[in-house]
């Protein structure tokens, strides 16, 4: 077990290196991160900056060409593509732009799905959809389709599945990109809810209304980070902190 002050995510200079017909493209170029149990994070910048890129490493879809990458206190950043499926499964609860719900399967279906290849017995699974889907407000649409679905409440059911696993972080890439404001708000109000309620989440966004949401905000430019700064809830954390430390030394 590596000792990580703490931290549910290591990074150590990181990096990312993309070969097509001779050429290089550094899409991570020495990313140094730390995401703490229970942290909010945004990870922001421009297209093309590398964020795809650090979630995909992140969520162990792919690998870095160099650095470390610690999770949970184990090193991932060189495990085989089974062990990273392995970890993946059970650690990881994905939330795509694209929903990425299987238009054959029942809402129900989708979110028991991941659980399916996890040996959980067949009452359990159903004891976790069932408590996934009334945690996003889903349970009266359990045995439709996602075509039945508003894009909205398909983002939602993508929300249960993702949940459904307990995972130990949330990685969200730009839940609300396909969504209209309205039910793009209303899924950054269950985000806020999940993260209140001890969620670990780090979310890809382009847009710094979405990223104000947050305890952090990472920006990316060229594959490095190139400011941190507090979201909202940061700022507000920070307020509180130092209203604390004012009255205690008023006290003192």
């Amino acid at each position: 077990m590596v000792t990580m002050n703490g931290a549910l995510i290591k990074l150590e200079d990181l990096r990312k290196v993309f070969y097509t017909d001779e050429v290089e493209t550094h899409a991570l170029a020495g990313v140094n991160l730390e995401i703490r149990e229970g942290e909010y994070v945004a990870i922001a910048g421009p297209s093309g900056c590398g964020k795809s890129t650090l979630l995909s490493i992140l969520g162990l879809l792919d690998t870095p060409s160099d650095g470390t990458y610690y999770l949970s206190g184990e090193t991932v950043s060189s495990l085989s593509r089974r062990d990273r499926a392995y970890v993946r499964n059970r650690q990881i609860g994905f939330i795509f732009q694209a929903f990425n719900l299987i238009g054959d399967l029942t809402v129900h279906e989708n979110v028991e799905l991941p659980l399916t290849y996890r040996d959980i017995p067949k009452g359990e699974r159903q004891e976790r959809v069932a408590q996934a889907l009334e945690r996003v407000q889903m349970s009266h649409r359990a045995k439709h389709y996602p075509s039945q679905l508003s894009g909205g409440q398909q983002q939602r059911v993508a929300v249960a599945r993702a949940i459904a696993g307990r995972p130990v972080i949330l990685l969200a890439d730009e839940p609300t990109g396909n969504l209209d404001s309205k039910n793009g708000e209303a899924v950054m109000n269950l985000l806020d809810e999940l993260h209140r309620e001890g969620a670990t989440i780090c979310m890809v966004t382009h847009d710094p209304r979405y990223a104000d949401h947050a305890d952090r905000a990472i920006h990316l430019f060229d594959g490095q980070i190139v400011r941190e700064e507090n979201g909202n809830r940061g700022k507000l954390h920070e307020l509180e902190q130092a209203g604390f430390e004012l009255k205690q030394a008023s006290h003192g």
